[in-house]
């Protein structure tokens, strides 16, 4: 998966699927390295009444919420946890049993789901004023997510232009400079070998 190619993951084209246990629905925005057989996956869930999340053992989860008025997550363990807007999040192990109740009506919640034994994933939350580089090559991809606004990302003399909602998968087997610049808010995620160097790699 970090040998690339970078992909542009526009909103409408991510695939609507069920929920493992069937309890809801999910746009599926990136399942790498294959879609049946994925380490790492990145997809929102569309949750409209209380529901039991699907396990997922030997996996690690992190939500943020995308849209409503906030998402409670009720654990077996007796934990609970409130995702508030805007952009609250929570990690959380992907065997857990938990159910997620939406908090005044319908809500959106960004889905991060990765292997540890094989990856390190790092999200961050940031604001898009001007440009920044991501770097990437045969240990480090990113991904981003635009939570809104525009951006474009360039690169290698070819350029894309982002909307509110659409994604971008950034990777290459050398080494890569890749430049955002836009004006709005994204989710950044840097995806690195488990085992591997953890510095960021942006500026």
């Amino acid at each position: 998966m970090f040998h690339g190619p970078a992909q542009f993951l526009p909103a409408h084209e991510y695939r609507r699927l069920r929920w493992r246990n069937g309890a809801g629905w999910t746009r599926e925005i990136l399942a790498l390295p294959d879609p049946e057989r994925w380490d790492l996956r990145l997809s929102i869930a569309e949750i409209e009444a209380p529901a039991a999340y699907s396990p997922f053992p030997g996996m690690l989860r992190e939500q943020v919420l995308l849209a409503g008025n906030g998402l409670r997550l009720d654990f077996a363990d007796g934990q609970q946890v409130e995702l508030a807007p805007p952009y609250q999040r929570v990690r959380f192990s992907g065997e857990r049993d938990l159910v997620a109740m939406p908090v005044d009506g319908p809500v959106q919640a960004f889905n991060l789901i990765w292997r540890p034994s094989a990856l390190e994933v790092e999200l961050l939350h940031r604001p898009l004023v001007g440009g920044m580089f991501c770097f990437a090559d045969a240990e480090t991809a990113w991904a981003l997510h635009l939570l809104g606004g525009t951006a474009r990302i360039s690169g290698d003399g070819g350029e894309q232009l982002l909307a509110g909602g659409d994604s971008a998968w950034l990777a290459s087997a050398q080494r890569r400079r890749f430049a955002i610049d836009g004006a709005g808010e994204a989710l950044l995620l840097r995806v690195g070998r488990a085992g591997g160097d953890e510095s960021p790699r942006f500026q």
